[in-house]
């Protein structure tokens, strides 16, 4: 584990190899898995799991309630939220978000409270995601759509659900996306 020196780390639960750069705010009860990369400018709250072998790119915060899965990739200020009715020094009710086992979200997106994004997902830069999100589906804009699907590679499916960069096939079996 290498934490940076102007890094505020008060969490005992973090894994080996591990880094935390410059200016992250890591608070006592959160949990980060092994070989993660925590970018400066961060902020993680107490009730947080973050697996695996994830990055979080600069200026993102992941509050209370947000679990990450292992192989997850977030850009730079991607905005998540943990409360859908927020009101100043009024009730405070957290709703659970998770980012499933190897999804992306691009730089900027906005992520609202109470969302699962399904594993290898890809959420496009600047997307606005209001709803839950399938596995393997790629999704664009504000509010974000679903335009296609991804392979677990991270790369466009095309129309007959291949990838031509790792010559993977994939079927829909009761609505969802499947690896052949």
């Amino acid at each position: 584990m290498k934490i940076h020196p102007t890094a505020d780390v008060q969490s005992k639960k973090i894994g080996d190899g591990t880094v935390i750069w410059q200016y992250t705010i890591v608070l006592a009860g959160a949990t980060i898995g092994n070989n993660c990369n925590i970018n400066s400018h961060c902020f993680i709250e107490n009730e947080v799991l973050i697996g695996n072998n994830v990055t979080l790119k600069c200026g993102v915060y992941i509050w209370d309630g947000i679990s990450i899965e292992d192989e997850v990739h977030i850009g730079p200020n991607v905005t998540f939220t943990n409360d859908l009715y927020p009101r100043s020094k009024h009730r405070f009710e957290v709703s659970r978000t998770i980012v499933k086992h190897g999804a992306s979200i691009g730089a900027n997106s906005t992520i609202l409270a109470g969302i699962t994004i399904g594993a290898f997902a890809l959420i496009g830069a600047g997307s606005v995601i209001t709803k839950d999100i399938p596995n393997n589906s790629l999704w664009r804009g504000n509010p974000a759509k679903q335009t296609g699907y991804v392979c677990d590679c991270g790369y466009k499916l095309d129309e007959n659900l291949h990838c031509q960069q790792c010559n993977s096939d994939y079927k829909i079996v009761d609505n969802c996306i499947i690896k052949k």
